[in-house]
């Protein structure tokens, strides 16, 4: 039996690939509101962060998420995004 391939996505702040279930998906909807995408399949654009703390820190800093996503990223969309990190 072949063994189906893993989806792997890079994410946009350190640029290392892991697999797509690892990653925290921030998604710029169609009406223009920034969400976290916790099904990692809703309609929209989208940008992978891994839940490496200092990588969460740099993306704050950088902004690197506005330019993945074309648009202002508010403040709480990091804390979000600390908040499920932390999760697991």
């Amino acid at each position: 039996m072949v063994e189906k391939k893993k989806a792997l996505r890079r994410c946009c702040i350190c640029m290392q690939h892991f697999e797509k279930t690892e990653l925290l998906r921030v998604l710029k909807t169609p009406e223009g509101d920034v969400v976290l995408d916790k099904s990692l399949k809703k309609n929209g654009r989208g940008a992978y962060v891994c839940k490496n703390a200092a990588c969460l820190q740099k993306a704050r800093k950088s902004r690197r998420l506005e330019t993945s996503l074309k648009c202002a990223v508010g403040e709480d969309v990091y804390l979000a995004l600390e908040k499920m990190a932390n999760e697991g």
